[in-house]
């Protein structure tokens, strides 16, 4: 079988794949892109016209989607304890929140993050405060799932709690962690002292200095 190839830039959504893939043991060729990719590396958009990461390549398989790539990786192999096969419990629980970590969570966050941080000359940072208000209204079903349960499905750590998990992460490192409930943070801090989390982030920290030019010589 080929080394599946996990292209991505340090801390983006695609870390929710380096994640799993440490999580799960599975080998890939991680390879660190500066961002954003589709004007800093425009070779990139050969191999994905939507100029987005993450981007895997097993062979002629190619996805683009963070939380499928995490999936993919925790059952490429055969399913591994991350993800939850048909006929298991809480497998329809899983494929909902796995999904409803990016459709739901993820996706008012990054209208914020364009209207209030990339974008603030246009003047819609109104519309992106709305953004975040519908972020933090959407994390009730998530602080209630986890009001009873240290895990969202059954009751051990999954795929569904790494991408739900991104999502809080990223919360925190955009300006949006006030508005997050304390019994989430708590959660947020169980899964990043995972000794998989913290190599998946020097994985990637490593990848992205090693884009940083050398400096000059005196």
């Amino acid at each position: 079988m080929t080394t599946p190839v996990l292209y991505t830039c340090a801390r983006s959504r695609g870390l929710r794949a380096t994640w799993a893939a440490e999580e799960a043991e599975a080998l890939i060729d991680l390879r660190i892109l500066p961002f954003p990719p589709r004007y800093l590396a425009p070779e990139y958009m050969e191999l994905n016209p939507l100029g987005t990461v993450p981007l895997l390549v097993d062979g002629e398989t190619r996805l683009t989607e963070s939380c499928a790539i995490a999936h993919y990786l925790a059952t490429r192999d055969g399913y591994t304890p991350l993800a939850i096969a048909p006929g298991e419990r809480d497998y329809g629980e899983y494929c909902d929140y796995t999904y409803h970590a990016d459709a739901t969570i993820t996706f008012p966050q990054t209208v914020y993050m364009r209207f209030c941080l990339f974008e603030k000359d246009k003047g819609l940072q109104e519309a992106g405060e709305a953004y975040a208000k519908w972020f933090y209204k959407r994390l009730i079903k998530i602080e209630e799932r986890l009001a009873t349960r240290e895990y969202l499905c059954a009751d051990r750590f999954t795929v569904a709690d790494i991408c739900v998990g991104y999502a809080l992460i990223l919360a925190q490192s955009v300006g949006l962690d006030d508005g997050v409930p304390e019994s989430l943070k708590a959660y947020r801090a169980r899964l990043t002292a995972r000794p998989a989390y913290q190599r998946a982030l020097e994985r990637e920290e490593a990848g992205r200095k090693a884009l940083s030019p050398a400096p000059k010589a005196p």
